[in-house]
This record gives C-alpha cells, structure tokens and sequence, in this order.
C-alpha cells in the first residue's frame, strides 16, 4: 500500500483544547489548503489555489479565537477540499472535484481506485474518526457536546453576487440552529441567511448528518462570508460575535427544552 502523505508532512487534523470544558465541539471541514507533495499542484495555478475554491478563507483563525474564548476542543482539516472535500460523502461527485466552480483541477482526473482509497484513507478517516473519538468519550463520560462546523463561503458564486454576511445550516433538525438563527438575525446591520447560501443534505454533506443528526446531538452549521474576516480585527470581532451567540443559544435551548 503505497502512503500519500510523507513522514515529515503533518497528519491530519489539528486538534486545539482537547481538554476544553466547553460543551461546544468546534470542527472546521475546510480549514486550510495544504497538497500533499506527493499531488504537485494538481495542476492548479497559485492564484487560483488562493480563492475560496481550495479552502474556507479566514475560518481557521476564526475557529482559533473561538476555541480560546470558549476553552472549546476544536478540531480542524488542513488539506485542501480540492485533494478530497472533507464535508461530502464518498458518493458525491464533488468528493474528489475534477472541476471547483470554473476551474479544472487535472489532478483529479482519471485517478485509480488506489488513489482514490489513499485519500480517504489518510486524509478523510483521521479528521471523522477524531470527531468519533471526542463525540464516543462525551457520551461515555455523560457530557454535554454541541456541536457547530464553522465555514465561510465566497462573496461571489460563478458571477453572482451573495448578500448574506452569514448563514445558518441544518438538515431535518433545526431546533438548536433556529436560537442561533434568531440570534445572530438581532445583531445590528447583519443579513442572516436560513439554509443560505447552501443547504445541508444526506447527499451533499457529511459533518452534520452523521457527527450531528446520527447522533441526535444539538447542532448548526455556519456560514461567513469570507471577504468578512480577511484580517485579524475582523476574525477576532467575528469570533467572539460567535461565542456570544452561541453561548446565548445554548441557553435558550437549555430553557426551552428543560435541560439543566
């Protein structure tokens, strides 16, 4: 079996805070945009490799202060989703991208069932089964586990223009995300969206209806535009706009569903 990652290059994920007390699981599918060197380029140019494309712009730091600000375990992909898209199922087309938007990605053609398995095998599998591991020891120490998958999204999508700062996700449940939705559309000058600018599905999506719905554990997804935490001011206000909404939500939930 030949290995897709090299000895010296890093395995994913990057784990923040294992021992964090919040109730809050923090994961990010798209957090960085790392190839391995054994892949090139994919024959992807540098600018291109830059864009929204290969990675979700500005969340990993987001995700950082939000993990200091919440004394939150945060786990974190930092391979590019153009090697293999850690929030899409095995079955999905967009898995493996042979085309993100309007960009070919030739590295992603015509790859054998080896390369296909190493992918998963190396990069996939270790970032869900952290997921797993954290989520089996919150249910065998009777903790409470949250939890939020933190994405951003481009400002404009193949020529089209997005007017959501932000989005809420979900699948069929949706009762912790409407707190969040509710609370995050009460803060000045923000246009929220609901299931904007995507939806989640069993089809297109996996962080959220295997760790979240499988699971029956309260949990959202989240959208930022990303042209809105670009630099460290604004990933730090986005940052702890988020643990406040969050941590309010909780509360609401906690309230509404008796818990507590």
């Amino acid at each position: 079996m030949t290995s897709l990652l090299a000895p010296d290059e890093p395995a994913p994920p990057i784990t923040l805070r294992p021992d964090g007390a919040s109730p809050f699981l923090l994961v990010a599918d798209h957090a960085g945009r790392r190839i391995p060197r054994k892949l090139g380029d994919l024959g992807v140019s540098e600018s291109e490799l830059r864009r929204h494309i290969a990675w979700d712009v500005g969340i990993e730091p987001v995700v950082r202060f939000m993990a200091d600000e919440l004394d939150a375990h945060a786990i974190m992909q930092p391979y590019s989703r153009l090697v293999i898209d850690c929030n899409r199922p095995f079955a999905a087309e967009s898995s493996i991208a042979k085309i993100s938007e309007n960009t070919p990605v030739p590295g992603n053609v015509k790859l054998t069932d080896e390369d296909i398995a190493a992918r998963q095998r190396e990069i996939f599998a270790p970032y869900h089964d952290a997921i797993t591991r954290e989520l089996d020891r919150r249910a065998r120490e009777d903790r409470p586990a949250f939890l939020v998958a933190m994405h951003s999204f481009t400002p404009v999508y193949k020529g089209v223009q997005r007017p959501w700062h932000a989005g809420v996700l979900y699948n069929r449940d949706s009762r912790f995300a409407a707190f969040v939705l509710r609370l995050l559309r009460e803060e000045d000058d923000l246009v929220v969206g609901d299931q904007e600018p995507y939806k989640v599905s069993d089809d297109h999506d996996h962080t959220i209806p295997v760790h979240g719905e499988q699971r029956g554990l309260p949990h959202v997804a989240i959208e930022i535009r990303h042209d809105l935490i670009e630099n460290e001011i604004d990933q730090r206000a986005w940052a702890k706009r988020m643990c406040r909404v969050l941590t309010e939500a909780k509360r609401l939930r906690d309230e509404s569903y008796g818990v507590g």
